[in-house]
């Protein structure tokens, strides 16, 4: 048990290399993609009850108590942005276009179930990016009314809500469930357990990616010009407003949750979205999603240098 605890103590501190190897095999391993991607949902399941069992209950409920700052930042983050990004698109008569479409979902949306352990992966506490990652789920069925209704372009609100609502249920069980088996299991679990539950989830990280971009490697191949127009759209939105929303923490004094809100602010988990369009618009929008795989995967490594400002 000892070995394996230091094997993966190891990989927790070379996670940022796991995660570039998860890329990596999602491009060059299509039909390797394709069989993980059924298994998406219970996978992420499964990466955000090992997150809540290694913050616990004491550490994640302790944090809510700041509830109301939190929420405030959400809000920002899902209703205030997209609908400054959509008076924008409406001015410049792009609103119904697919690269409208992306960036709407993806600023409306909450934050990806993993950003706490990309938090992790730079050094930093994961609270507050856990957080604002169950704030932001729970009130995402009452902040996407007023940007689907602004934008029909975006598909059907009933369907929307449903999946929100979903999204919503699987993140209580998974979280009330880890939390339960911290509370009664293990109540106190040294550094060396921690370090080597963050092995674990670097794997499960770089495991999920597989399957995230099993749309990406077929259209490199087909249309690799396109791909890249994505791909270039997708590092822009993400790594541009991680380091907007990271400054604007510092410059306000929010030293503690800079880097933690400041990822949340590029990675979210706008794929929820997806099974509301049609077809025509969907097929573009995969191709996004797999290309947002890249900077949300390479933060830890693309955004060290920024975040080591952290608290200066």
């Amino acid at each position: 048990m000892d070995i394996i605890i230091r094997a993966l103590a190891a990989v927790a501190r070379n996670g940022r290399i796991a995660l570039v190897i998860g890329l990596i095999a999602g491009l060059s391993l299509p039909n390797v993609a394709q069989i993980l991607r059924p298994w998406l949902p219970q996978m992420i399941a499964a990466l955000l009850f090992l997150t809540a069992f290694r913050i616990g209950p004491n550490a994640a409920l302790g944090g809510l108590a700041d509830g109301l700052s939190t929420l405030k930042v959400a809000l920002l983050y899902q209703v205030v942005m997209p609908l400054v990004a959509l008076a924008v698109f409406w001015a410049v008569g792009v609103s119904a276009t697919p690269f409208a479409i992306a960036i709407l979902l993806m600023l409306s949306a909450p934050s990806v179930t993993g950003s706490p352990n990309l938090t992790i992966l730079l050094g930093h506490n994961p609270e507050p990016a856990f957080r604002i990652l169950i704030i932001g789920t729970a009130i995402l069925p009452l902040t996407i009314i007023p940007i689907f209704w602004l934008s029909p372009a975006l598909g059907d609100l009933s369907a929307i809500l449903i999946a929100a609502f979903r999204l919503l249920g699987a993140i209580a069980l998974s979280v009330s469930a880890a939390f339960l088996l911290r509370k009664f299991v293990a109540p106190a679990i040294s550094s060396a357990k921690i370090e080597a539950l963050d092995g674990v989830m670097a794997i499960a990280l770089a495991v999920i990616v597989v399957g995230l971009m099993a749309a990406l490697g077929p259209a490199l191949k087909s249309d690799p010009v396109l791909v890249l127009k994505w791909l270039a759209v997708a590092l822009i939105a993400n790594l541009g407003l991680q380091y907007i929303a990271f400054t604007v923490m510092r410059l306000r004094g929010k030293h503690d949750v800079a880097v933690p809100f400041g990822i949340v602010a590029g990675n979210r988990n706008f794929a929820l979205f997806l099974i509301a369009l049609p077809a025509a618009t969907t097929e573009p929008l995969l191709i996004f999603l797999g290309c947002y795989q890249v900077p949300m995967y390479l933060t830890a490594i693309l955004m060290r240098r920024v975040y080591a400002r952290h608290g200066q």
